[in-house]
């Protein structure tokens, strides 16, 4: 997720020498970027925090000389919570929550933010705004919210990826050659994705106009939207699982 977020960074402006990167192993790519890579101290407004949430306290203590009390902390970490993010980081500055997605590498992501009552508006904006460069935003109003927008959004765009391996592994079985099955599985997610982005109706407005009584994709319809066995009661497991994974990480 770091990655994908400095790609959209980079790509909407930022510019690369404004951004340092701690990193045990850095590649090549990485030093290519122009960031600084591994500084010892500098201070920088907004630290971004994009570890694997199992390492935050083999990984806090080396941010000690980096937070300073003006500076302001931005996690990406699923499950972590502000008061355990508060008691790993060294440090008093200004902790806010984020939950961004990959999409945000081409600047089409969404991110969800929550912080506390005590962190000031100027804090609350520069993050903002630092998501904002790479997508659209949300607040939350609590933070319990933010396990289930991790499930949603923060783990979407896979459940998106693998509905196209399924659509063309499907649409194999059926008699097409397997590079013409994914062809049209990748080209009609994103065709339908871009419609979503751009048109005014709703989503299932936009089902209902391309859905004909007694047509070919009202019957495809009548599978996915089952009760019992249809997508919907299968989306409401695979958030639940998610969701779950999240709250236990914390």
């Amino acid at each position: 997720m770091g990655s994908a977020l400095l790609d959209g960074w980079l790509t909407a402006g930022l510019p690369s020498h404004q951004v340092s990167i701690l990193e045990p192993q850095p590649s090549a790519h990485l030093a290519s970027l122009g960031v600084h890579v591994n500084p010892s101290a500098a201070p920088h407004a907004i630290i971004v925090l994009a570890v694997k949430p199992q390492l935050i306290d083999q990984v806090a203590p080396s941010l000690a000389p980096f937070i300073t009390p003006d500076a302001i902390v931005v996690s990406l970490m699923a499950g972590i919570k502000l008061t355990r993010l508060q008691t790993s980081c060294v440090g008093a500055g200004a902790y806010i929550r984020t939950m961004p997605n990959t999409p945000a590498a081409i600047g089409r992501g969404i991110t969800a933010l929550y912080c506390d009552a005590a962190v000031e508006n100027g804090a609350q904006q520069a993050a903002e705004s630092l998501m904002q460069a790479v997508g659209a935003t949300v607040w939350l109003d609590d933070e319990a919210q933010m396990d289930a927008v991790t499930a949603l959004s923060g783990s979407g765009p896979a459940y998106v990826f693998h509905l196209v391996e399924a659509m063309a592994q499907a649409g194999e079985e059926i008699g097409l050659a397997p590079s013409v099955a994914l062809q049209l599985a990748r080209q009609t997610v994103a065709g339908a994705g871009a419609m979503l982005a751009a048109a005014p109706e709703s989503a299932a407005q936009l089902r209902e106009n391309v859905t004909s009584k007694g047509g070919t994709t009202a019957a495809g319809l009548a599978v996915l939207m089952h009760e019992q066995s249809g997508l919907t009661e299968l989306m409401r497991h695979v958030l639940i699982a998610a969701r779950n994974r999240s709250q236990e990480l914390g």
